[in-house]
Order: C-alpha cells, then structure tokens, then sequence
C-alpha cells in the first residue's frame, strides 16, 4: 500500500468531491480517482458511497478514518526520528508560511529576530493554509506562520500542536475609489444592486476567517461572489482595478491604501481584527528548531492548550 493512497482518503473524506480532493492533493481527478479505488482493492471493502451530495464514508470508511490520521502522522514523524538519530538531521529550520504571510511579513520578522545572522540556513515553505496544515501534520516542517481567528482555527490535532502569537494584523474590506474618492462599490450595499465581491478559494486560511466572520456577523451584507481566487496578491490586483471588494490583510495592502488606490467603503466598520500565529509540535524537536523557538516563545508553557479561544 502506498501511504499517498492514505492521504487522497483522508482528503476525500474532508471535502466530499473528487474535484476538490484532488485539487488540494495537486494531482489530476482521474489520478486521484484510480488512487482512491487502488486504496479500496487493497483494503477489499468499499470505503465510500456516492450520492449527488458527494463522497460519504461507509462504516469501514468511517472506521479507517478514526485511525488513518495518526498512522500518516505517526508514520512522518517516525521516518523524522529515525533520520534524528542516524544524525543526518540538517540544522536549516523549515517554516511554512501562507502565501499573504510569506510576501510581506515574514522578510521583516525573521530580519528583526535577535540572532538572525546566526540561526544558520532557514527553509522558507510559501503554500496555501490548507498546504501549511498537511505539511505540519506531516511533520514536513518545524513552525508554521498563519494568520489566526478564534472563529476560524487551523485544522490540526489540538493536543499535538501549540502556538505563539507573534503580529496581528487587520482584513480591511477594501475595493477602488470613484474619481471623487467616494468607494466604488459601497456597504453594506443596496439589496437590489449588490456589491461585488472578490474571495478566496476554499484553501485559503484568510477564506475561512472572512467567510465565517461574515456569515456569523453581518450576514445581511450585500454582496455577490463574482469572483474566487487563491491569493491575496490577485485579490489585491483585482480590488485595485475596479473588480470589487475584497477583505485584504493591512500588512499588504498598506502603500495601496496610503496612495489612496485603495479604499475602505465600511469605514473601519467591517474590519476584522486577527493574530499572526507561530505554531508548532508538542512534541521536542531538533536543537536548532528548539533554540529558535525559546528565542521567540520565551517562557511559554507548551503544556497549555494550543489555539488560545
């Protein structure tokens, strides 16, 4: 058995469609598809059933995902201190961060670390939130840098994980200006001429903040979805140019809206405050990746629960 065969399972199982699972695994749905019955053959049993909802476990489906989790991650942290001990351990510390993360924060806050010069070589992972969390659960990576909301938490083993809080920042609705400054497309917006709106794919971390924000506090906004992308960058762009509204993190977002090319058309009312979160394993870890933590963490206690409410 393949443990990628696993992993396709464990991403079905999650988003119920073969298009989507295979696009978070980054692999073609007819690929997927044939990983998917490979899985089924080995095990001899049926581990999904298929209605126009989508993908739902069988028992033995349902079964195997109780234990698949902790045996994937059992597995990578296995193979991680089997190399730990045979001493092939590199001393680089591996981060995966979010794309918005990656752009514009990250550069300034390793460069502000006290011993930068001296942490010796660092693995920057720029990916999706989605990305960032297998990565972690796999034990790919020693930190993980995201944004972070009590409404939205990252989808790892909260008895596995812990977290610092290391930035915050704010998602500003913002869209471009008319020609006497005024927002072009206002809010909340008019029922009958909604505004439009610029969002996330599903895999990205700031999707699910602003998703849930907006459905549990200003469901009656008038907005209407017209187009979907993956980076807050293309979403910055699309803003810019007249396309819509988009919740961008200040942190990027700064010179367009200090050059007024961007503007705020809830003025401040529709701000969502959140944290820049470094995350890690419970777990101990290398020598390096633990004295980069204490410089960052001091003295916090990884005993306590992870994501904070």
């Amino acid at each position: 058995m393949d443990l990628t065969w696993l992993e396709d399972f464990l991403a079905l199982a999650e988003h119920r469609t073969f298009s989507r699972a295979a696009e978070a695994r980054h692999v073609t749905q007819p690929a997927f598809s044939r990983r998917i019955q490979a899985l089924e053959d080995w095990m001899g049993t049926r581990l999904f059933v298929w209605s126009p909802q989508g993908a739902t476990l069988t028992p033995a489906g349902d079964f195997l995902r109780s234990h698949a989790e902790d045996l994937t991650r059992n597995i990578y942290r296995l193979r991680q201190e089997t190399l730990e001990v045979a001493g092939r351990e590199a001393s680089a510390i591996s981060i995966a961060a979010t794309h918005a993360l990656s752009f514009v924060f990250f550069p300034d806050w390793i460069r502000s670390h006290p011993q930068f010069g001296t942490l010796g070589p660092l693995n920057l992972i720029s990916d999706t939130m989605e990305a960032c969390e297998q990565i972690m659960a796999r034990g790919d990576a020693e930190f993980m840098l995201c944004h972070y909301h009590r409404d939205a938490m990252p989808r790892l083993e909260a008895s596995q994980f812990t977290s610092v809080v290391v930035g915050r920042d704010v998602l500003l609705p913002l869209c471009a200006p008319l020609e006497d400054g005024t927002p072009q497309w206002p809010l909340p917006g008019d029922p009958s001429s909604p505004s439009r709106l610029l969002s996330y794919r599903p895999q990205s971390g700031l999707g699910r903040i602003v998703t849930a924000i907006l459905e549990k506090n200003w469901p009656t906004l008038s907005l209407q979805n017209t187009l979907t992308a993956q980076l807050a960058a293309t979403l910055l762009t699309m803003a810019r140019e007249g396309d819509g509204i988009a919740w961008l993190p200040q942190t990027l977002a700064h010179d367009d809206i200090a050059a007024s090319r961007l503007v705020d058309p809830g003025h401040g009312n529709y701000a969502i405050e959140v944290q820049i979160r470094l995350i890690r394993p419970l777990r101990r870890q290398g020598p390096t990746a633990e004295a980069f933590w204490k410089s960052i963490a001091g003295g916090v206690n990884l005993s306590g629960k992870p994501f904070p409410a």
